[in-house]
C-alpha cells in the first residue's frame, strides 16, 4: 500500500511541477510538457513492478504511434481558444484528435501497424 501511494505521489508531482513552471514560463512548461514525462514515469514503474521487457517495449512502441495524431492538437487548439474559449476549444480539439487517430489507424493498418 506504501508503495502504492508513493507511486501516485511521484506521478502527481511531476504533472504538478510541470504546471507550476508553464505558470512562470510559456517556453519553459512548453518543453517539460512536451517531454515524454508520463512515458517514461510508466516505463519506470513497469520495470520496478518487474513487468516483462516484452511489455515495456510494447508500451514504448505504441506510444510512438499514439503520439503521431495527436500532435496536430496542439496547433489547432490555441487557434480555436482565441475563437471559441477555453471549454470549447477543448472538446473540439479532442474530438478532432480522436477523429485524426481513427483516420490514422486505418491509414498504418496498411502497413502492418494495428492501433485498434
Amino acid at each position: 500500500m506504501h508503495y502504492l501511494l508513493i507511486k501516485y505521489l511521484i506521478t502527481a508531482g511531476v504533472v504538478v511541477l510541470v504546471s507550476e513552471f508553464a505558470k512562470r514560463s510559456d517556453k519553459l512548461g512548453g518543453l517539460l510538457a512536451a517531454l515524454p514525462l508520463v512515458t517514461v514515469l510508466t516505463l519506470i514503474w513497469l520495470y520496478v513492478e518487474q513487468q516483462p521487457t516484452s511489455k515495456i517495449a510494447s508500451h514504448a512502441y505504441y506510444t510512438f504511434w499514439y503520439v503521431l495524431p495527436t500532435l496536430p492538437m496542439f496547433l489547432i487548439f490555441p487557434y480555436l481558444l482565441s475563437k471559441w474559449g477555453f471549454v470549447l476549444a477543448l472538446l473540439l480539439s479532442l474530438l478532432m484528435t480522436a477523429l485524426l487517430f481513427c483516420l490514422f489507424a486505418l491509414v498504418v493498418k496498411n502497413y502492418g501497424v494495428d492501433l485498434l
